[in-house]
């Protein structure tokens, strides 16, 4: 185990980069926070390059990468939290090709908390997927990772900057594209969905844009009965989820679950 103490030091400087979107696409590396977060990173698919401990306190047993041991103010100026909580790893970037039979799809989705909820969502309900076009929030930023509480390293991710044609290829391969917008089916109304299905979520003030739109087998909403407009994205991606997942056809009694 190496001990750096300079906040000079030029690895030190690599790893404060990780707290930017470019310097991660440079490094093709991003930086995870937390005992939890560090555990969950050694025990996926995912190459932990390096582990960050803060003097004192102590790390996981049997580590086959380095290891370097930080004085708190430099582990600090290292992670994003004010307060970390005295261990972190650099993370190899990860992203599959295959993203399964479920997916949800988000569309210009910016919030950092409500991309990490989704993903936490997706993973809770038993989704295989999360297709992301470029303009979504950084999945691999330190918001969107502590949203997540995990979940990043159990979904499969793909960001794409052509998300029509990603989804003009799933709609060729039989899946059902349900669109989720105002002037959609009530979400429980739908018919003739696929066993294998992507579900759009749009931006939080703007919608499914026009072109992704164009896409979709199904345009659904979630009814208001209430005097409430729409709903926060990550809440409104987290009824449908479950719902699809649990009702895929109509044919099934709503009032249990299988």
């Amino acid at each position: 185990m190496e001990h750096i103490t300079s906040l000079k030091n030029p690895k030190v400087a690599a790893w404060k980069a990780l707290k930017d979107r470019k310097g991660r696409r440079e490094s093709g590396c991003f930086l995870v926070e937390g005992r939890k977060m560090v555990e969950e990173a050694l025990a996926s698919a995912f190459d932990v390059e390096t582990v960050l401990v803060q003097e004192g306190v102590s790390f996981p047993d049997g580590l086959t990468m380095p290891v370097y041991e930080l004085p708190e103010h430099v582990l600090t100026a290292v992670c994003d939290t004010k307060t970390p909580q005295g261990i972190a790893a650099v993370v190899r970037m990860k992203e599959q090709s295959a993203l399964g039979k479920h997916i949800v799809v988000l569309d210009g989705v910016q919030d950092p908390g409500n991309v990490g909820t989704i993903i936490r969502t997706a993973d809770a309900a038993g989704l295989d997927g999360v297709l992301l076009s470029n303009q979504c929030a950084d999945v691999f930023s330190p918001k969107v990772l502590r949203a997540t509480m995990g979940s990043i390293f159990r979904m499969n991710l793909r960001t794409t900057d052509d998300l029509p044609g990603e989804l003009t290829k799933l709609r060729e391969k039989g899946y059902s594209i349900l669109s989720s917008q105002l002037d959609g089916t009530p979400f429980y109304e739908r018919q003739g969905v696929a066993e294998r299905f992507a579900l759009i979520i749009g931006n939080e003030g703007n919608g499914v844009s026009e072109q992704v739109q164009q896409t979709a087998t199904h345009r659904v909403r979630l009814p208001m009965r209430g005097g409430a407009e729409s709903l926060n994205a990550a809440i409104a991606a987290a009824i449908m989820m479950y719902d699809a997942v649990i009702f895929p056809r109509l044919d099934i009694d709503r009032t249990t679950t299988r």
